[in-house]
Protein backbone atom coordinates (compact mmCIF):
# COMPACT_ATOMS: atom_id res chain seq x y z
CA UNK A 1 0.00 0.00 0.00
CA UNK A 2 0.95 3.70 -0.89
CA UNK A 3 1.63 5.11 2.65
CA UNK A 4 0.13 8.76 2.57
CA UNK A 5 1.80 11.63 4.97
CA UNK A 6 -0.69 14.01 6.08
CA UNK A 7 -0.55 18.45 6.00
CA UNK A 8 -1.10 18.85 2.01
CA UNK A 9 -4.77 17.92 1.62
CA UNK A 10 -7.88 19.49 1.16
CA UNK A 11 -9.94 19.30 3.92
CA UNK A 12 -11.79 15.49 3.97
CA UNK A 13 -10.38 15.26 1.24
CA UNK A 14 -6.88 12.70 0.82
CA UNK A 15 -6.17 9.50 -1.37
CA UNK A 16 -8.51 7.63 1.31
CA UNK A 17 -7.80 4.57 2.93
CA UNK A 18 -7.48 1.80 0.36
CA UNK A 19 -5.39 2.77 -2.11
CA UNK A 20 -4.58 0.11 -4.61
CA UNK A 21 -0.68 -1.29 -4.50
CA UNK A 22 -0.66 -1.14 -7.99
CA UNK A 23 -0.58 2.27 -8.68
CA UNK A 24 3.16 2.23 -10.79
CA UNK A 25 1.65 0.07 -13.13
CA UNK A 26 -1.44 1.86 -14.34
CA UNK A 27 -0.65 2.73 -17.68
CA UNK A 28 -1.03 6.62 -18.76
CA UNK A 29 -4.30 7.76 -20.96
CA UNK A 30 -3.99 6.24 -24.39
CA UNK A 31 -5.20 9.37 -26.78
CA UNK A 32 -7.52 8.48 -29.56
CA UNK A 33 -10.19 10.25 -31.37
CA UNK A 34 -13.82 10.99 -29.54
CA UNK A 35 -16.39 13.01 -30.43
CA UNK A 36 -16.55 16.16 -28.62
CA UNK A 37 -18.80 16.67 -25.69
CA UNK A 38 -22.48 18.47 -26.50
CA UNK A 39 -22.66 20.60 -23.81
CA UNK A 40 -18.63 20.42 -21.70
CA UNK A 41 -17.30 22.91 -23.87
CA UNK A 42 -20.02 25.61 -23.81
CA UNK A 43 -18.64 29.27 -22.44
CA UNK A 44 -19.23 30.14 -19.27
CA UNK A 45 -18.78 32.02 -16.47
CA UNK A 46 -17.42 31.56 -13.11
CA UNK A 47 -16.66 34.32 -10.16
CA UNK A 48 -16.87 37.22 -12.83
CA UNK A 49 -14.14 35.64 -15.77
CA UNK A 50 -15.81 34.39 -18.40
CA UNK A 51 -14.65 31.16 -20.11
CA UNK A 52 -14.79 30.50 -23.72
CA UNK A 53 -13.63 26.29 -23.99
CA UNK A 54 -11.84 25.28 -27.06
CA UNK A 55 -14.48 24.09 -29.98
CA UNK A 56 -12.04 22.31 -31.80
CA UNK A 57 -8.65 19.91 -30.69
CA UNK A 58 -5.68 22.15 -30.87
CA UNK A 59 -2.14 22.83 -30.26
CA UNK A 60 -1.87 24.02 -26.89
CA UNK A 61 1.14 24.91 -24.56
CA UNK A 62 1.02 26.57 -20.36
CA UNK A 63 2.77 26.76 -17.72
CA UNK A 64 1.77 26.98 -14.28
CA UNK A 65 0.52 25.23 -11.24
CA UNK A 66 -0.96 22.06 -11.14
CA UNK A 67 -3.36 20.69 -7.78
CA UNK A 68 -5.13 17.75 -7.50
CA UNK A 69 -8.37 16.05 -5.99
CA UNK A 70 -9.28 13.37 -4.11
CA UNK A 71 -11.79 10.46 -2.17
CA UNK A 72 -13.88 13.42 -1.73
CA UNK A 73 -14.78 13.40 -5.14
CA UNK A 74 -14.56 9.83 -5.86
CA UNK A 75 -17.43 9.00 -7.94
CA UNK A 76 -19.50 11.79 -8.59
CA UNK A 77 -20.13 13.13 -11.93
CA UNK A 78 -17.72 14.95 -14.10
CA UNK A 79 -18.49 17.67 -16.89
CA UNK A 80 -18.18 14.81 -19.11
CA UNK A 81 -20.86 13.10 -17.11
CA UNK A 82 -18.64 9.94 -16.17
CA UNK A 83 -17.88 9.63 -12.60
CA UNK A 84 -14.63 10.71 -11.51
CA UNK A 85 -11.86 8.16 -10.55
CA UNK A 86 -9.35 9.20 -8.80
CA UNK A 87 -7.06 6.19 -9.76
CA UNK A 88 -7.57 6.80 -13.46
CA UNK A 89 -4.90 9.24 -15.74
CA UNK A 90 -7.65 12.42 -15.60
CA UNK A 91 -8.11 15.88 -15.05
CA UNK A 92 -10.05 18.90 -14.58
CA UNK A 93 -8.80 22.20 -17.42
CA UNK A 94 -11.24 25.37 -17.67
CA UNK A 95 -10.74 25.35 -21.58
CA UNK A 96 -9.20 22.68 -23.08
CA UNK A 97 -11.92 20.47 -25.04
CA UNK A 98 -13.96 17.75 -23.38
CA UNK A 99 -12.53 15.23 -23.91
CA UNK A 100 -9.25 15.61 -25.16
CA UNK A 101 -5.59 14.51 -23.96
CA UNK A 102 -2.42 16.80 -22.75
CA UNK A 103 1.24 15.38 -21.30
CA UNK A 104 1.84 17.06 -18.33
CA UNK A 105 5.51 17.48 -16.85
CA UNK A 106 6.52 18.46 -13.68
CA UNK A 107 9.30 21.03 -13.67
CA UNK A 108 11.06 20.46 -10.66
CA UNK A 109 11.69 16.22 -11.65
CA UNK A 110 10.96 16.05 -15.57
CA UNK A 111 8.67 13.38 -14.82
CA UNK A 112 5.25 13.37 -17.45
CA UNK A 113 2.14 12.01 -17.42
CA UNK A 114 -0.74 11.81 -20.33
CA UNK A 115 -3.98 12.58 -19.06
CA UNK A 116 -7.74 12.40 -20.39
CA UNK A 117 -9.54 15.83 -19.72
CA UNK A 118 -12.79 15.45 -18.13
CA UNK A 119 -13.83 18.47 -15.96
CA UNK A 120 -13.71 21.92 -15.09
CA UNK A 121 -11.62 23.22 -12.65
CA UNK A 122 -9.38 24.28 -11.02
CA UNK A 123 -11.50 28.15 -10.84
CA UNK A 124 -8.29 29.57 -9.10
CA UNK A 125 -6.49 32.06 -9.97
CA UNK A 126 -3.22 30.41 -9.29
CA UNK A 127 -3.58 27.00 -10.77
CA UNK A 128 -3.94 25.83 -14.32
CA UNK A 129 -4.95 22.38 -14.20
CA UNK A 130 -6.20 19.68 -11.45
CA UNK A 131 -4.79 16.46 -12.22
CA UNK A 132 -6.20 12.82 -10.45
CA UNK A 133 -4.42 11.36 -7.18
CA UNK A 134 -3.24 8.70 -9.34
CA UNK A 135 -1.85 11.51 -11.85
CA UNK A 136 -0.39 13.36 -9.40
CA UNK A 137 1.27 10.85 -7.08
CA UNK A 138 3.18 9.67 -10.80
CA UNK A 139 4.17 13.02 -10.76
CA UNK A 140 5.61 12.83 -7.17
CA UNK A 141 3.67 15.59 -5.54
CA UNK A 142 1.03 14.23 -3.72
CA UNK A 143 2.19 15.29 -0.61
CA UNK A 144 3.06 18.79 -1.44
CA UNK A 145 -0.51 19.26 -2.72
CA UNK A 146 0.36 21.11 -5.61
CA UNK A 147 3.77 21.92 -8.46
CA UNK A 148 4.93 23.86 -11.39
CA UNK A 149 3.64 21.59 -14.52
CA UNK A 150 3.97 22.03 -18.25
CA UNK A 151 0.94 21.03 -20.25
CA UNK A 152 0.98 20.29 -23.56
CA UNK A 153 -2.22 19.25 -25.85
CA UNK A 154 -1.76 15.45 -27.68
CA UNK A 155 -3.42 15.68 -30.98
CA UNK A 156 -4.93 12.52 -32.20
CA UNK A 157 -4.06 11.66 -35.83
CA UNK A 158 -6.55 13.88 -37.64
CA UNK A 159 -7.34 16.21 -35.48
CA UNK A 160 -5.75 18.96 -36.14
CA UNK A 161 -8.40 19.26 -39.26
CA UNK A 162 -11.57 18.65 -37.28
CA UNK A 163 -13.69 21.03 -35.71
CA UNK A 164 -16.00 21.10 -33.16
CA UNK A 165 -19.58 19.88 -35.90
CA UNK A 166 -16.95 17.56 -37.01
CA UNK A 167 -16.47 15.40 -33.93
CA UNK A 168 -19.95 16.15 -32.41
CA UNK A 169 -22.17 13.08 -32.64
CA UNK A 170 -24.53 12.70 -35.84
CA UNK A 171 -27.41 12.09 -34.27
CA UNK A 172 -28.97 14.73 -32.08
CA UNK A 173 -32.76 15.04 -30.83
CA UNK A 174 -34.98 18.27 -32.88
CA UNK A 175 -35.44 21.32 -30.62
CA UNK A 176 -38.67 22.99 -31.67
CA UNK A 177 -36.44 26.81 -31.32
CA UNK A 178 -33.42 27.57 -33.17
CA UNK A 179 -30.43 25.76 -34.41
CA UNK A 180 -27.66 24.83 -32.02
CA UNK A 181 -25.63 27.53 -32.80
CA UNK A 182 -28.17 30.22 -31.98
CA UNK A 183 -29.27 28.88 -29.24
CA UNK A 184 -25.71 28.37 -27.62
CA UNK A 185 -24.94 32.34 -28.78
CA UNK A 186 -28.28 32.62 -26.78
CA UNK A 187 -27.15 30.97 -23.57
CA UNK A 188 -23.70 33.03 -24.02
CA UNK A 189 -25.59 36.38 -24.13
CA UNK A 190 -27.48 35.25 -21.21
CA UNK A 191 -24.62 34.64 -18.90
CA UNK A 192 -23.01 37.94 -19.65
CA UNK A 193 -26.08 39.92 -19.34
CA UNK A 194 -26.48 38.17 -15.58
CA UNK A 195 -22.75 39.77 -15.33
CA UNK A 196 -23.82 43.12 -16.51
CA UNK A 197 -26.94 43.93 -13.72
CA UNK A 198 -25.83 46.37 -11.34
CA UNK A 199 -25.18 44.85 -7.73
CA UNK A 200 -27.99 44.65 -5.37
CA UNK A 201 -27.93 47.65 -3.19
CA UNK A 202 -29.94 48.60 0.18
CA UNK A 203 -29.35 51.69 0.39
CA UNK A 204 -29.34 54.74 -2.64
CA UNK A 205 -26.47 56.24 -3.59
CA UNK A 206 -24.90 59.71 -1.96
CA UNK A 207 -26.21 61.43 1.28
CA UNK A 208 -27.55 59.87 4.69
CA UNK A 209 -30.06 57.12 4.39
CA UNK A 210 -33.65 58.78 4.52
CA UNK A 211 -36.12 58.29 7.75
CA UNK A 212 -38.44 55.46 7.20
CA UNK A 213 -41.20 54.18 8.94
CA UNK A 214 -41.37 50.55 10.73
CA UNK A 215 -43.35 48.80 8.01
CA UNK A 216 -40.95 50.26 5.29
CA UNK A 217 -37.86 48.97 7.49
CA UNK A 218 -39.51 45.22 7.61
CA UNK A 219 -40.22 45.40 3.76
CA UNK A 220 -36.98 46.85 3.05
CA UNK A 221 -35.02 44.09 5.49
CA UNK A 222 -37.80 41.44 3.87
CA UNK A 223 -36.28 42.12 0.26
CA UNK A 224 -32.72 42.40 1.67
CA UNK A 225 -33.05 38.75 2.67
CA UNK A 226 -33.03 37.58 -1.18
CA UNK A 227 -28.97 38.88 -1.87
CA UNK A 228 -27.10 35.93 -3.38
CA UNK A 229 -23.97 35.81 -4.32
CA UNK A 230 -23.23 34.44 -8.22
CA UNK A 231 -20.57 32.49 -8.35
CA UNK A 232 -21.10 30.93 -11.78
CA UNK A 233 -23.73 30.23 -14.86
CA UNK A 234 -24.15 27.95 -17.59
CA UNK A 235 -25.65 26.27 -20.19
CA UNK A 236 -24.42 22.70 -18.66
CA UNK A 237 -25.78 21.08 -15.90
CA UNK A 238 -23.33 18.90 -15.57
CA UNK A 239 -20.45 21.65 -15.41
CA UNK A 240 -22.72 23.91 -12.67
CA UNK A 241 -22.91 20.73 -10.63
CA UNK A 242 -18.81 20.43 -11.23
CA UNK A 243 -18.26 23.96 -9.95
CA UNK A 244 -20.24 23.56 -7.06
CA UNK A 245 -18.39 20.23 -5.68
CA UNK A 246 -15.12 22.21 -6.79
CA UNK A 247 -16.11 25.08 -4.65
CA UNK A 248 -17.14 23.66 -1.71
CA UNK A 249 -14.07 21.34 -1.89
CA UNK A 250 -11.87 25.39 -2.37
CA UNK A 251 -13.75 27.58 0.02
CA UNK A 252 -14.43 24.54 2.70
CA UNK A 253 -15.25 26.99 5.68
CA UNK A 254 -18.61 28.41 4.12
CA UNK A 255 -21.47 28.24 6.40
CA UNK A 256 -24.28 28.89 3.55
CA UNK A 257 -25.40 26.48 0.97
CA UNK A 258 -24.46 26.44 -2.29
CA UNK A 259 -27.46 26.33 -4.97
CA UNK A 260 -28.04 25.57 -8.80
CA UNK A 261 -30.55 27.62 -9.74
CA UNK A 262 -32.17 26.75 -13.40
CA UNK A 263 -33.97 28.93 -15.71
CA UNK A 264 -34.07 29.72 -19.51
CA UNK A 265 -31.31 27.22 -20.26
CA UNK A 266 -28.82 28.68 -18.15
CA UNK A 267 -27.58 26.82 -14.53
CA UNK A 268 -26.22 29.66 -12.14
CA UNK A 269 -24.28 28.71 -9.12
CA UNK A 270 -25.64 30.80 -6.30
CA UNK A 271 -24.41 30.97 -2.72
CA UNK A 272 -27.08 32.83 -0.17
CA UNK A 273 -29.25 33.93 0.96
CA UNK A 274 -27.72 36.96 3.16
CA UNK A 275 -29.48 39.20 5.34
CA UNK A 276 -27.90 42.00 3.66
CA UNK A 277 -25.80 43.47 0.81
CA UNK A 278 -22.97 43.68 3.78
CA UNK A 279 -23.14 40.36 5.09
CA UNK A 280 -22.92 39.50 1.51
CA UNK A 281 -19.74 41.59 0.96
CA UNK A 282 -18.02 40.24 3.70
CA UNK A 283 -18.45 36.98 2.09
CA UNK A 284 -17.50 37.91 -1.43
CA UNK A 285 -14.74 39.74 -0.12
CA UNK A 286 -13.07 36.31 1.44
CA UNK A 287 -13.71 34.37 -1.40
CA UNK A 288 -12.08 36.75 -3.32
CA UNK A 289 -9.25 36.35 -1.41
CA UNK A 290 -9.18 32.99 -1.01
CA UNK A 291 -9.82 32.66 -5.62
CA UNK A 292 -8.23 35.29 -6.37
CA UNK A 293 -11.68 36.43 -8.20
CA UNK A 294 -14.53 38.00 -6.86
CA UNK A 295 -18.40 37.02 -7.20
CA UNK A 296 -21.11 39.24 -8.22
CA UNK A 297 -24.64 39.91 -6.51
CA UNK A 298 -28.14 39.08 -7.50
CA UNK A 299 -31.87 39.27 -5.83
CA UNK A 300 -33.73 36.41 -5.99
Amino acid sequence: MVQKRGGAYYKDDGPGDEIPDNLDDIPDAQPRLEPLHRFANRPYVVLGKAYEPHASLRPHQERGIASWYGKKFHGQKTSIGEPYDMFAMTAAHPTLAIPSYVRVTNVSNGKSVVVRVTDRGPFHADRVIDLSYLAAYRLGYVDNGSTLVNVESILPEGATTMTYAQVMPVASPRRPVGTPAERDEIELLAAKLSFDKPPVSPMATGGPPPAVSPAAASASSASMRSVFLQLGAFASAENAESLRSHLLRELDWLNEGVQINADGGMHRVHLGPYASRADAERVAEKIRLALGYKPTFVAR
